[in-house]
């Protein structure tokens, strides 16, 4: 591996610019003038760690026609992403080793960004029968977070045993929160806008009465738990509640729950259908609170790709989920720098650091200094561009955020000194 020197850029977005050279995929120096066999001028980009995704859905195996581990993982690398959480909802699911050391394996092949197979909770994701979560935590993949997303663990004897197990396994069970008799034909938030449009309502308690519920068990047990996609105003609540009761409970909020709410919902447009629904903007505004308070931990895309024929269909019929991988770090300026309420520094916190923790890689979320691996993203603070959903690398275009002109944008991407993108191109 030839010797790099990162040019003019700007740590966490502090101090004046520096060169960062790299040797064998770690940082050897940083300072003024430094020269190795070959440069990357970056002058005016903020350095970060490269981010962590905690949710992502890769479709591989079984829907390789909306997404592969290949398309996903160049997509983000686009985005700034070094490691990529795959959720279990595959087909057939991830509920035991084979499955979870096949994308394990994929990644790898691919080799753009470290690719974390997550594990079933359930078998089939049907929340009767705990998966093989021993042996898909003493696989090849060595899974450490386990979630049947896309489904609530809503038997809370099932939810107890997976938390004690998990425990056992120094794990993270990451809840779908979705109480299920509460959102039969759901279709929108519960609220103004769906009574309005005739759409069956998907009330915030639906989510709160799980959140509550999993965090007085994981208290119990003594387990971790993480919450998946936060939406509501009343799950902060409940989370703060928790937190300072000495609950191991974490918590994620989605860049679209982030920016988007259910006002979108008037033209009945399926793009902006997802689970759990855009919420109400009192709910986002304490969704962007929340995250800077630390309240909620990080930013997870739920990355999720769709055939057009799933998205441009009646709303009724249509899948809920959006692309986020290649949206997500401008989505963020947009909703948490702009405003002030979190700096460079807090978005390494929630979308590197933070993440890292919560699923276990230490080798990423780690600070920019001598000795440490050169795995970040360089972010051109100044920069704006216009969402085409049809220019991404998905295979799919199923972004909410289309035609919109964000701030903000990953220029490389380096994996261990390494880089995985850079100019808008990956490799």
């Amino acid at each position: 591996m030839t010797s790099l020197v990162i040019k003019g850029v700007r740590p966490y977005g502090e101090g004046d610019p520096v060169d960062i050279r790299v040797e064998h995929g770690v940082i050897a120096e940083i300072g003024a003038g430094l020269s190795a066999q070959e440069t990357f001028d970056a002058r005016g980009a903020v350095a970060l760690p490269g981010f962590v995704d905690l949710h992502t859905h890769l479709r591989e195996p079984g829907r390789e026609d909306t997404e592969t581990v290949e398309t996903g993982s160049r997509a983000a690398a686009l985005g700034g992403y070094t490691a990529v959480f795959a959720m279990a909802n595959t087909d057939p699911v991830a509920d035991n080793a084979v499955v979870v050391e096949h994308v394990w394996r994929r990644g790898r092949e691919v080799g753009l960004v470290d690719v974390h197979p997550i594990g079933a909770v359930t078998v089939g994701l049907n929340g009767e029968k705990l998966a093989e979560l021993g042996t898909m935590a003493a696989s090849q993949a060595g899974v450490r977070v386990f979630s049947d997303d896309g489904m609530c663990v809503a038997d809370p004897l099932i939810m107890r045993r997976a938390l004690e197990y998990t425990k056992a396994l120094d794990a993270v069970i990451a809840q779908h929160a979705e109480e299920p008799r509460l959102t039969v034909g759901a279709q929108a938030h519960e609220g103004e806008t769906a009574a309005r449009l005739g759409l069956a309502g998907w009330p915030s308690v639906a989510e709160e009465a799980i959140v509550a519920r999993d965090c007085l068990l994981a208290r119990h047990v003594g387990a971790r738990l993480h919450v998946c996609h936060v939406s509501t105003a009343g799950t902060v609540d409940v989370l703060r509640w928790a937190k300072e009761r000495g609950t191991e409970v974490t918590a994620e909020v989605t860049p679209h729950h982030l920016l988007l709410d259910d006002s979108r919902l008037g033209g009945y447009d399926p793009v902006n259908k997802v689970n759990p629904p855009l919420r109400e903007r009192t709910d986002a505004a304490a969704l962007r609170q929340a995250l800077a308070d630390g309240v909620v931990d990080c930013v997870a895309t739920d990355h999720a790709p769709h055939a057009a024929q799933d998205k441009d269909c009646e709303w009724s019929a249509a899948r809920p989920g959006m692309l986020g991988l290649q949206t997500a770090l401008s989505v963020v300026v947009r909703t948490m720098v702009e405003p002030g309420l979190l700096d460079w520094r807090g978005v390494a916190r929630v979308m590197s650091e933070r993440p890292a923790e919560i699923g276990g890689l230490v080798e990423h979320g780690r600070p920019i200094a001598v000795g440490e691996p050169a795995t970040l993203a360089l972010v051109d603070p100044d920069a704006t561009w216009t969402v085409r959903g049809a220019d991404f690398a998905s295979i799919a275009a199923n972004t909410p955020f289309e035609g919109m002109e964000l701030p903000g944008q990953v220029v490389a991407t380096l994996l261990r000194g390494r880089f995985t993108a850079r100019d808008g191109k990956v490799g």
